[in-house]
């Protein structure tokens, strides 16, 4: 399957440059023959695309992460990546029986009274989804895994593995800015659940608890689960980005805007679990104002310092404070030895104010979330790679609001949700698993430092002590070579003849 996937991907990608280089030939004649050329740029964006899209879920997902990343790709590029869908062509019911089959049993049919087969609510390359209903009289709907795509899928994952490896070394310097390994790792694990529906579901069970709290957000309920069929409670409603002005009030809008944002941010700072697709065709909004967030097989998940970090940066450019903004980035990553901190912080700090105050009707904030990226990547500051997956949750979250009411402030929002956030991460920090943490790093401090202590005595007496100054402001004067020659020197001045 891996060699398969590897010759498609080589099929497809030999095709893309075969046509690039007829556009190339064919600009030339014209400009030869005085004719006035036109761009390529759209043509070749469009075929970037188009090549994602041939070559499958992975790739789609990939290209959805790129478009948010103006650092290394180029605005045209994004611009027509940001289109990119997982659509195909739909597949005859009757070859998706021996999957229920497998799953269900071969009476399947007898859970459920009616099941419309002639055509699925929707058709992805790893599934399609059909309305049925249970005999119990629910409304549900039925996603099946479309057969070979699981193989697909995790062949695709050990291409792009391969192809990543070559980037490390053929541009070292670009993947230590870029760490593109471990931003296709980051991607790999989010759909890891795809492939599986019993992780799906579970997902949906804590989204449902997490939801619990607002009136607005629902989630589906997961029926039946087995790896490659859901069963799940059929989600009211239309697509947001489909949401007529006049099928709900403003204030009906306003409210579930604010509370599809809150809920999101408590998913990234307080759960550090969220939906990684929460684009307006995954959230359905109903009549009665309810958003329903379906299609939870993308989840992202991150550590406690990144969900602190990226809070902090939020809040910062809420605030309108580009120092702390500058600071909070860092801390999602890391420097190189050719970081431009002070450049870095320049930047931040005439930028910010160009956001903060602004609804998204007026600035999309999640492209400001890149362009921050953007200054980060251009002054040598590697930034971790769950950014990638939260730029794109961010950046999604933010296109389904503006669907629903684009009036709303993002930089309101969080200042809306702020206290409650704050207050559940105390809770969390003083929680007995958290304590216990701290106990553990205490003891292991308190066990180590006399050892520690007793060696560096003993260096002192052997005139052996070398400090090391590691600065991120890459000041020469302050380096680590400095400093221990300066020691040394000392030591040997004083040293005994």
């Amino acid at each position: 399957m891996v060699e398969h996937r590897a010759r498609h991907t080589a099929h497809v990608l030999a095709r893309l440059g075969m046509q690039e280089v007829s556009r190339a030939t064919r600009r030339r004649r014209k400009q030869a023959d005085g004719i006035p050329g036109t761009t390529t740029e759209q043509q070749r964006a469009r075929a970037i695309r188009q090549a994602l899209e041939q070559l499958g879920p992975l790739y789609v997902k990939v290209g959805q992460i790129l478009s948010t990343r103006p650092d290394f790709v180029p605005d045209y590029i994004r611009e027509e990546l940001a289109l990119l869908t997982d659509q195909a062509t739909v597949r005859p019911f009757a070859t998706l029986v021996p999957t229920l089959e497998a799953e269900l049993g071969v009476g399947w049919r007898e859970a459920f009274t009616s099941f419309e087969t002639d055509r699925p609510l929707g058709a992805a390359s790893l599934a399609q989804v059909y309305r049925a209903t249970r005999r119990d009289g629910t409304p549900c709907v039925v996603k099946i895994q479309r057969p070979g795509s699981h193989h697909t899928v995790l062949g695709d994952m050990t291409v792009l593995r391969r192809v990543t490896g070559v980037i490390s070394r053929v541009a070292p310097r670009f993947n230590d800015v870029i760490d593109t390994g471990a931003m296709l790792d980051v991607i790999f694990r989010a759909m890891s659940d795809e492939l599986d529906f019993t992780r799906e579901a579970a997902n949906m069970k804590n989204a449902r608890k997490a939801a619990k709290e607002f009136k607005t957000i629902k989630v589906p309920k997961a029926l039946i689960a087995t790896p490659r069929v859901l069963v799940q409670t059929l989600a009211d409603g239309q697509a947001a980005h489909r949401l007529k002005q006049d099928e709900l009030s403003r204030k009906q809008r306003k409210k579930v805007a604010k509370e599809f944002v809150a809920f999101m941010f408590k998913a990234f700072f307080v759960d550090r679990t969220f939906h990684a697709d929460p684009h307006s065709g995954n959230v359905l909004v109903s009549p009665d104002g309810k958003a329903h967030v379906i299609d939870w097989g993308m989840v992202g998940r991150i550590d406690r310092s990144t969900s602190a970090a990226m809070l902090g940066t939020m809040i910062a450019m809420a605030f309108n404070d580009g120092p702390a903004l500058a600071q909070s980035w860092i801390q999602l990553g890391s420097t190189t030895p050719w970081s431009d901190i002070g450049g870095f912080t320049a930047d931040i700090a005439r930028f910010v104010p160009h956001v903060a105050n602004a609804s998204l009707a007026e600035l999309n904030f999640g492209v400001a979330l890149t362009a921050v990226l953007a200054f980060s990547t251009n002054r040598g500051i590697q930034t971790s790679p769950n950014v990638s997956i939260l730029g794109k949750a961010v950046a999604n979250m933010e296109g389904t609001v503006r669907h629903i009411h684009a009036d709303l402030k993002l930089s309101d929002s969080i200042r809306d949700v702020l206290q409650d956030i704050l207050m559940e991460m105390v809770r969390d920090s003083v929680s007995p698993e958290h304590l216990a943490q701290y106990g553990l790093h205490t003891l292991r401090a308190l066990s180590q430092g006399p050892g520690q202590g007793l060696h560096m005595l003993n260096d002192m007496a052997n005139r052996q002590l070398t400090v090391h100054n590691h600065t991120r402001f890459n000041d020469t004067r302050f380096s680590k070579a400095t400093a221990t020659l300066t020691l040394l020197a000392l030591a040997n001045r004083h040293r005994p003849s």
